[in-house]
Parts: C-alpha cells; structure tokens; sequence
C-alpha cells in the first residue's frame, strides 16, 4: 500500500478530525439550493444535483479501485478533512462538487445551440470548467492534499484526469440542464442516484470494500 493510501485509509470515516468549520459550510449549500428552488430554477438545480451524483460514481469506483489493487486508489485525498467519506472523497469535497453545477449551470446561454469560438457552448463551457478543475487539482497534488500514484492518472499525464474526473461531470449535469420536461430531469437524476445509493449498499455496507 503507498503511503498516501495508507495515511487516507487511517482517516477513513474517523469522526474524532470533525472541525466545526464545516457546519456554516453546510448552511451555505443549503442556501444555495433554497434560493435557487425558492426561484423554481429547476434546470439548474437538477443540473446541480446531477453533476453531485456523477462524482459520487467516480468515487465510488475509485474506492473500488483501491479494493482491489490493494496499492492506492486513482485518488487519495489524505490531507486535513473534518470527515472522510471515502478514500478520495472528503466532505469539503462533497459539499464543493454539491454547489458546482449549480454555480456553472448559471453561465449557460438560453440558446443551447449557440456557439462560441465555433463549438457549442454547452460543450465549450464543459471544457472550460474541466480545464478549470484539473488546474485546482494540479494546485491540491502539489501540497499533497489529493494524491496520484500512477503515472497514467499524475501532473505529467492530466488527460484521463481531464475526461473522466470532470468532463464527463459537466456533459451530463448541462444533458440533464437542457432536458425538455421536469419529469425527465428527475427520472435522469433519480436513475443517477439509484445506481450510486445501490453501489453505496452492496458495496459499502454489505461487502464492507470500499
């Protein structure tokens, strides 16, 4: 096991790290979310919501992948946390990916067919914001509060980093954003869910691996 799995792995769900400072976090998001469905903004609050539930199957099979390799996970976040979820995925993590779909949803133009520099925004703003990211990931790398371990998922090689860790993230919360009806944005989001509730319980619960 390298040693960044195995500092996160000690941190793991250890409630004794809590820091009251993510308790006014928490009221934060949760105002972010009341104003945003006070205003019935319901395609950016399930664009929110979708791209929550898209980072919770990336870490979900994350964790998976340190199961079974039994060396690290693609990412280890063994940095200071008021509480770790899971071996890559910290509560400040949680909270922060729970509000960013709403706060990039809030750029998108009315007209999804709109370009800019000659692509179509909804995939220029995925673009955009993943670049974004994997930038403040690089940032966190550099002072060991997220980890990589393979020279394949690292600083050297951020492409799969990239695709799989946010591109994919913004594709599906702006899919869900520019769906036509309420009631299939709510069937998407809930699909979502279920499959990550369902891996949390067979996973986590049951099999006892992640």
């Amino acid at each position: 096991m390298s040693d960044s799995a195995a500092r996160a792995a000690a941190a793991l769900r250890d409630a004794s790290n809590f820091d009251w400072a993510i308790i006014p976090i928490l009221v934060m998001v949760i105002y972010i979310y009341n104003v945003e469905i006070g205003k019935k903004n319901w395609d950016i609050v399930f664009a929110g919501l979708a791209l929550w539930g898209m980072d919770w199957f990336n870490e979900i099979a994350n964790a998976l992948i340190f199961h079974f390799n039994g060396f690290a996970p693609l990412w280890a976040a063994p940095g200071k946390s008021s509480y770790l979820i899971l071996i890559g995925l910290n509560i400040e993590i949680c909270l922060m990916f729970l509000v960013m779909g709403i706060a990039t949803a809030h750029v998108l133009p009315e007209d999804k067919k709109a370009k800019i520099l000659g692509l179509p925004n909804r995939l220029f703003f995925s673009l955009l914001f993943a670049g974004m990211a994997v930038v403040v990931e690089l940032f966190l790398n550099s002072i060991g509060a997220l980890t990589w371990e393979f020279s394949w998922w690292s600083a050297k090689m951020p492409l799969l980093i990239f695709i799989f860790g946010y591109l994919t993230f913004f594709i599906v919360s702006y899919w869900v954003y520019d769906m036509p009806t309420l009631k299939q944005k709510a069937r998407a989001v809930g699909a979502i869910y279920a499959f990550d509730i369902g891996c949390l319980a067979l996973f986590g619960a049951v099999l006892g691996w992640i």
